[in-house]
């Protein structure tokens, strides 16, 4: 919309043409918004909604802000009618003329009766009621700059709401109807699952917002930081954001028991095998202590527990849930057994190794009386009386029944001792033997 020059002298004929031609120009370019604001489509909407709160009250304002645009339209018309008429009495206007003329166009010549049609009693959206007010065009231009600039802005900002949100709000509600379809196959229920109730409270968030969004849209209207513009900003997405997010996590928790429904068969054999591993792991335990509490004395043998009860009763349970098509119960008891299992082969493992550690020491003390004696015979010391004396010791300790690990591995320390004394004595000149079998 425009703007009309400033107050001044007595204007010369030039001025007044060009002030006309101006006046013109603004009046078509005011009435072609006041009729693109007549027209609008959110103005429409407005007019046939039944709204509530903050949009409901900002539209009864506007509303009379657009009636009083019009009443204002009608007066500036009629101020640029008269003066049109007034220059056209002659084409070279006298003094007078230019007075009157002057006073049309630069002065408080436009009278408003009663603010725009209000009764003598009631305010008006410019102040307290009054019975008329006067103008000069350029402030009545820019009182309805203002007033248009507000309406456009409530009008716009309620249209981009509805155009926005109430579209994406039904596109969610289809996704949502899909995703409890697919819920409820695979037995995703309110009161039976935690994604069934979450399912309830986003239809039941989702219908609050649609109908708040119809009936209020400017409390989902964020308006742009420092813009003066009619409809400077966007709808504000947070609460439709926030139902979308839940919806996601329930639809990825649903696909997560439809894969449980897929692979449900396949996971519940590897639990099988690892479970049933485990119990071979821990019988072998039982069956090797019982050998070395036979083979070996004074050794400390831990006790091997059986195999699990409380999971393979799970595991029964599971196969029971795959069996009926629980695959909401299956998924979450699939993982919790998966790493229980794992957890049950670890410990059946680590089991045996304790069990058998007795053994693996006597095994290695075989070994190093064995490496000595190969090593000695190398050197031409295999018929050493005093070594084949310690070796046999050594030997009857560690393959006798059973064995006492302490003391064998004393015998065995004696033998590599006096197995090194007699490599570095070096043959002939070393003592006699004797001499020897008096050391301990």
């Amino acid at each position: 919309m425009g703007t009309a020059g400033p107050p001044g002298p007595v204007m010369d004929r030039d001025e007044v043409d060009r002030a006309l031609a101006r006046l013109g120009a603004e009046h078509e370019a005011i009435e072609t918004s006041l009729l693109a604001l007549q027209d609008h489509a959110g103005r429409r909407l407005l007019e046939g909604a039944q709204l509530t709160g903050a949009t409901r009250d900002r539209w009864a304002s506007a509303e009379q802000s657009i009636t009083l645009l019009w009443t204002y339209f009608d007066a500036y018309a009629d101020a640029l009618r008269q003066a049109r008429e007034v220059r056209a009495r002659r084409k070279w206007p006298n003094r007078d003329d230019l007075a009157q003329l002057t006073e049309l166009l630069r002065g408080e010549s436009v009278t408003v009766a009663s603010a725009a049609g209000q009764g003598p009693a009631s305010p008006t959206l410019t102040g307290p009621a009054k019975l008329s007010e006067r103008f000069t065009l350029a402030a009545l231009v820019e009182r309805m700059n203002d007033l248009y600039a507000s309406s456009l802005d409530m009008v716009v900002a309620a249209d981009a709401v509805w155009s926005a949100l109430p579209a994406r709000i039904d596109l969610l509600a289809a996704e949502l109807g899909r995703t409890r379809k697919l819920a409820h196959s695979v037995g995703v229920r309110p009161g039976e699952h935690p994604a069934g109730d979450d399912l309830e409270r986003i239809t039941a968030a989702l219908a609050r917002l649609r109908e708040q969004v119809v009936s209020d849209p400017l409390t989902y209207w964020q308006k742009a930081p420092g813009s003066s513009a009619p409809g400077g900003g966007r709808p504000d997405t947070t609460a439709y954001d926030r139902q979308a997010r839940a919806l996601e996590e329930v639809r990825r928790e649903i696909e997560a028991v439809l894969t449980v429904r897929q692979d449900a068969e396949a996971r519940l054999g590897r639990l099988r095998d690892v479970l049933s591993r485990a119990d071979r792991t821990l019988a072998e335990a039982r069956s090797a202590r019982g050998e070395v509490l036979a083979k070996i004395a004074a050794s400390e043998v831990p006790a091997v527990s059986g195999p699990s009860i409380a999971l393979q009763e799970q595991l029964a349970k599971a196969a029971e849930y795959r069996r009926h098509g629980q695959w909401h119960r299956l998924s979450p008891l699939l993982e919790s057994l998966e790493e229980k299992a794992e957890d049950e082969l670890l410990r059946a493992r680590e089991s045996l190794t304790a069990v058998t550690a007795p053994l693996a020491v006597r095994a290695e003390l075989r070994g190093r009386l064995d490496a000595y004696k190969a090593k000695v015979a190398r050197l031409g010391f295999a018929e050493d009386p005093f070594l084949v004396e310690r070796y046999d010791a050594a030997r009857r300790m560690l393959w006798s029944a059973p064995c006492d690990l302490r003391v064998a591995e004393e015998a065995v320390l004696r033998y590599q001792r006096a197995a090194a004394e007699v490599l570095s004595a070096g043959g002939p000149e070393r003592a006699a033997p004797t001499d020897r079998r008096g050391e301990s």
